[in-house]
């Protein structure tokens, strides 16, 4: 991996130094510094500059916009469509900026956007504390928080993007050059919002991110798992039924691949028992094979870490049900899930209700607070003769399913969707268009599905 200035790399058109780590096309580190977690997009850029600082992040926009070329933001290379990478252009990548700060009296602590879920709860853990994260550890934490962010602690705390106080972000500035803001309760609170759902890359580049924290305790984890499909119509049924008016301090996900259905739940602070006897009626389904785990969530969550690590072609859809499904849907998932292309393809659920009905003050951009529960179907496979027909199969599930739901989640875009806009956004769609009319008017921070600015 090379290390080049801009100067370097362009001396006579720019002023700003492009500072960092910078890898070019042709350098030895190009192929390992350009590809995503997704395989089945691939992009070629023009540069990726590795960021260890804010500053770097600012030098690198103004770098870009001087030299007129577009550029995207990336941390854990987890965009499900490719969109954190370009052709041609500059990909801004703040994955080292790994900083955090507690203030333990204040119960907050500053993190820098490249954390991952995994080092986050680690990290906090270590000084007694926790905050609502995804369950994949590997992903990075600044994207979830921007999107919304939900696991199972979200009933008992909120989403990610709940507990976010302030953040330092990147933005435009003028034509040709770029600026740090803060974002907090009492200065620039319209960009605040924003971040708290609004999706990541759309006003700037986040760089660090005040986090409210809450007090570390031990958790119940239950996975049960029924071999086969025999009885997925009666789970589905039973879970959407109970998970949603739950115990405040219990979120639970039910996930199916081609040959079995998984019931992951997790008591925040509670016993055994008194999470065996809230699912009480779903385990006394069939027969599964029940495994319970007792101790601090930081060594819980490597338990959690759901979906294959071998895959890397993945295709997913997501969806917001606001009403339990009718037979006729859960009659669709059964269809579907009984002709998988591929042995790791799936359909997810995540409990929603408790905590989650309730914006943090000040609000938030995040619109899908009366749902009752999030589901995806997703395909996932590694050989490239399979991509027709696994991209066929997300796309017929998903579109036959739509009607029963309302809305879908920015951080699981559907690429093919016309109403997009309203799907991730809703009612909250106009005051993005405006806060990024004030921001970004130039349209900067822009991909194939960033809010547009509101006209002039």
């Amino acid at each position: 991996m090379s290390s080049r200035t801009d100067r370097e790399m362009n001396p006579l058109t720019t002023t700003t130094m492009l500072t960092g780590d910078v890898v070019r096309a042709g350098d030895s580190g190009y192929e390992a510094a350009r590809v995503g977690w997704n395989r089945l997009y691939s992009r070629y850029p023009e540069a990726i500059v590795f960021c260890c600082d804010t500053q770097d992040v600012v030098n690198a926009v103004r770098w870009a916009r001087e030299e007129g070329i577009a550029l995207r933001a990336r941390s854990g290379r987890h965009n499900l469509e490719g969109w954190s990478s370009i052709d041609g252009g500059l990909v801004v990548d703040v994955s080292r900026m790994k900083s955090i700060v507690i203030d333990e009296a204040a119960r907050t602590a500053t993190v820098g956007t490249g954390l991952t879920q995994q080092e986050t709860v680690a990290a906090l853990g270590q000084h007694g504390f926790v905050v609502p994260t995804g369950s994949e550890g590997g992903v990075g934490l600044g994207g979830v928080i921007l999107g919304g962010g939900f696991g199972l602690l979200t009933r008992s705390m909120g989403m990610a993007c709940d507990n976010l106080l302030a953040a330092e972000v990147v933005v435009a500035d003028g034509a040709r050059s770029a600026k740090v803001v803060e974002a907090t309760e009492h200065n620039n609170s319209d960009l605040l919002w924003a971040c708290r759902g609004g999706g990541g890359g759309n006003f700037g580049i986040a760089t660090s991110y005040t986090l409210r924290l809450h007090e570390l305790s031990n958790v119940t984890f239950l996975v049960a798992r029924w071999t086969g499909h025999d009885h997925l119509g009666a789970l589905l049924r039973g879970w959407q039924r109970d998970a949603p008016v739950a115990d405040d301090r219990l979120t639970s996900a039910l996930e199916v691949d081609s040959t079995a259905v998984e019931l992951s739940a997790l008591l925040y602070g509670g016993a055994r028992r008194d999470l065996e006897d809230q699912l009480r009626s779903l385990l006394a389904i069939g027969n599964p094979d029940v495994t319970v785990t007792e101790g601090p969530w930081p060594s819980v969550y490597g338990d959690v870490d759901r979906g294959p690590n071998d895959v890397f072609l993945w295709k997913f859809y997501s969806q917001f049900v606001t009403q339990p499904f009718p037979d006729e849907a859960i009659d669709l998932i059964v269809h579907y899930m009984a002709n998988t292309p591929s042995p790791p393809s799936n359909f997810f659920c995540s409990s929603f209700g408790g905590a989650v009905r309730h914006a943090p003050p000040g609000g938030s951009a995040f619109p899908h607070r009366d749902a009752l529960f999030y589901c995806e179907p997703g395909a996932a496979w590694n050989d490239p003769a399979l991509n027709s027909t696994a991209l066929g199969w997300a796309a017929d599930f998903w579109r036959a399913l739509r009607p029963y739901g309302d809305g879908a989640y920015v951080n699981v875009p559907n690429a093919a969707a016309s109403d997009w806009e309203r799907e991730y956004y809703g009612s909250h769609r106009e005051r993005l268009r405006e806060v990024k009319a004030t921001y970004d008017p130039e349209n900067v921070f822009s991909f194939e599905q960033s809010v547009p600015p509101v006209a002039g």
